[in-house]
């Protein structure tokens, strides 16, 4: 696990009841140890304290962390359970932490699997441990700083994906496609979506302040989803032809792997798709099947796309078929077969 889950970050966003507890714990300067989550690994290192088990509040949150023990709550933070507890967990357990505060915090959290908060009262941080990470809670305006910076990113992606996806679908109307432009606006989707999976934690853990910006990303990445899956079953090579829905989902999860010095070139991208290996093949024509086509053509459901690709094979032999022709595929008929044909013919 390399971050904290969505669902955590949710739990502890602005606008939520803990996250307020946790402010006005750190505007006053005390410190606090608190871990979310009472069970009997939790009850086995605690030492002293008492129970209360009372509705959870900021203020209550607030009043209880001025003493100096930890307050324990319940996994979903609506009750405090325990309050001015010592924390004794197994003194083995490794730490690189250097405050006490801290350091129970991460052996506790290593020990029970409950994330564990440490508000550092000289620092003025807020620190959660939870799997082994360590993650410090930032202001909203830290956040949105980093947020509007990726998003700067994402624009000049989308504008590139964009423009080289209509080069892409021009080339193929005209019957030049190659494989390296198929590759690059491939690997141009994929460095999409990353950047945008990033802002999509910001906004997470942005939690009520991150409204606007969560409008600004689904509108640049809208459709780009689409796009993607369109472009793997106009290209993705399997042994039986046309790829079934689960070798479009394994290859998109095969891109989603690929580390970043892959997609630097068209290579890692490449071997996804079942191209040959060596730029030198990249250069030569590649025709598709003619999703993205079809695509384009008003109210043209996938299952007629399927029927239509799988007697056709290629967009250049679809470009070919009459009206008549269409309509003698088993379940285009008549309506269907003078639509697809208008369609093929305005885009041409």
């Amino acid at each position: 696990m390399n971050d904290l889950s969505q669902e955590l970050l949710m739990q502890l966003a602005p606008g939520t009841a803990i996250r307020d507890g946790l402010e006005r714990i750190r505007r006053g300067g005390t410190g606090a140890l608190i871990v979310m989550g009472f069970d009997d690994e939790v009850a086995s290192i605690c030492d002293g304290g008492f129970d209360i088990d009372v509705p959870f509040a900021p203020t209550r949150l607030r009043e209880l962390c001025k003493m100096d023990g930890a307050v324990v709550l319940s996994a979903n933070a609506t009750r405090i359970r325990k309050a001015n507890v010592q924390l004794v967990p197994d003194p083995s357990l490794p730490t690189e932490e250097s405050g006490t505060r801290h350091r129970s915090a991460e052996r506790t959290a290593l020990q029970t699997g409950r994330p564990v908060i440490s508000v550092s009262q000289s620092m003025n941080l807020m620190t959660v441990y939870v799997d082994g990470v360590r993650h410090v809670l930032k202001d909203s305006s830290e956040i949105l700083s980093h947020a509007n910076q990726a998003l700067s990113t994402i624009e000049r992606y989308r504008a590139r994906f964009d423009a080289d996806s209509e080069a892409l679908f021009t080339a193929e109307i005209d019957g030049y496609a190659s494989a390296a432009e198929v590759l690059g606006v491939l690997r141009l989707s994929e460095l999409l979506r990353r950047a945008a999976e990033t802002i999509s934690r910001d906004v997470i853990e942005l939690g009520s302040d991150g409204h606007q910006l969560d409008l600004q990303l689904r509108e640049l990445v809208a459709d780009t989803e689409t796009n993607r899956r369109l472009l793997l079953f106009d290209y993705l090579l399997t042994s039986t032809g046309m790829p079934s829905l689960a070798e479009v989902d394994d290859a998109q999860r095969q891109l989603s792997e690929l580390q970043e010095s892959d997609l630097v070139g068209a290579a890692g991208v490449a071997q996804v798709l079942g191209f040959p290996s060596g730029s030198d093949s990249f250069n030569g024509r590649i025709d598709p099947r003619g999703f993205r086509a079809l695509a384009r053509i008003p109210r043209v459901p996938i299952s007629l796309m399927e029927k239509v690709i799988d007697r056709y094979v290629t967009l250049p032999s679809l470009f070919k078929a009459t009206r008549d022709d269409l309509e003698a595929i088993e379940g285009v008929g008549p309506l269907w077969a003078g639509h697809v044909r208008q369609g093929l013919d305005r885009l041409k």
